[in-house]
């Protein structure tokens, strides 16, 4: 069995700043007697809110950038993702023991940092500000098994902490009036963390014509995530998120050699649905992404990098659009 080894690829994206409505943030102050049932309700609604954060500001399979809403008029959210991550297999194919399929271990992770600021616009709670900020960080694993020269699955297992804050700001009359019981509920200025398992399996195709690579691929994928401590006993989460992603792929070489270098085209189509935490956090059923991108191959001419160029992104979902941009790096091992 003849099988290409493949490469390592690890991406930075960064969106810039775009307007984004509450269902990443949640808040506003309660009146003054809140009752156990507003509050449990915003039990569930945070939750859902951290678990989508922590898993579009930390997760390599989910592109950052910028995000806009327009179903809500009273608010004014900006919203940026930066991320630095990837996956890839390391190595030649080995075969696995006496049977017919090639296999390679494989690594994946990602760092990413999500920030939002909403700005209220109309309203009891006119000119208040409350700000929303979530660190998340992943690694993990597991093999890529060849059947034949284009057919190969990939099951893997990740983990993924995550630490997220919110903050508000009190400038309307109604904020300042009922700001000190919010603080005391735990329902603003408060802080959690939390842990995520994420297994998947990933299914790939891919086909080369003359030097121009196809791949299509299809990946499900689960979350888990649990709070671990948490400075407020309002703010908790126990939740899990599906996200299946199918994608189309294709790398084009161009045969124009810049700085001694052959640029290479490309880019893909994604749409990935989305189910349970992500979905109500996020309100949106799936995320659909265009990408393309331009590169510069430098493979055996700079030590493991194969290429290095720029790509841009744009998304678009049932209740948002967004776009990103970011560099494009491939290692060869």
């Amino acid at each position: 069995m003849k099988i290409q080894s493949r490469s390592v690829r690890f991406n930075f994206y960064s969106g810039v700043t775009a307007g984004f409505a509450g269902g990443m943030l949640l808040v506003s102050p309660g009146h003054a007697q809140l009752t156990q049932d507003q509050i449990n309700e915003f039990k569930n609604v945070v939750g859902s809110r951290i678990e989508a954060a922590t898993i579009l500001g930390g997760d390599y399979g989910v592109s950052g950038g910028a995000y806009n809403n327009v179903n809500d008029n009273n608010k004014n959210v900006n919203i940026n993702i930066s991320k630095f991550g990837g996956m890839g297999v390391v190595g030649a194919p080995q075969q696995l023991g006496t049977l017919d399929i090639g296999w390679q271990p494989q690594v994946q992770g990602s760092m990413g940092y999500l920030t939002a600021k909403n700005n209220f616009q109309s309203g009891d709670l006119n000119g208040d500000t409350s700000e929303f900020k979530t660190f998340a960080i992943q690694f993990g694993g597991g093999a890529r098994f060849w059947f034949n020269n284009n057919f190969s699955i990939a099951p893997t297992f990740m983990g993924m902490y995550g630490h997220t804050e919110q903050s508000y700001t009190a400038n309307s009359t109604f904020a300042k009036n009922n700001q000190a019981q919010a603080q005391q509920l735990g329902l603003i200025d408060w802080n959690a963390n939390t842990w995520t398992i994420r297994p998947s399996l990933n299914l790939q195709y891919q086909y080369t014509w003359h030097r121009t690579i196809f791949t299509l691929s299809s990946e499900p994928t689960y979350f888990h995530t649990e709070s671990f401590s948490s400075s407020s006993a309002n703010v908790s989460v126990n939740g899990d998120s599906w996200v299946w992603e199918n994608k189309f792929d294709v790398d084009i070489p161009l045969g124009v050699e810049l700085w001694g270098h052959e640029l290479r085209s490309g880019g893909f189509f994604s749409r990935q649905e989305l189910y349970d935490g992500i979905q109500q956090g996020l309100q949106s059923d799936y995320i659909n992404e265009a990408h393309g991108r331009i590169v510069l191959d430098f493979l055996d001419q700079l030590w493991k990098v194969q290429w290095i160029g720029v790509g841009v992104s744009y998304m678009w979902g049932s209740s948002f659009n967004g776009w990103s941009y970011g560099a494009d790096v491939t290692f060869r091992f």
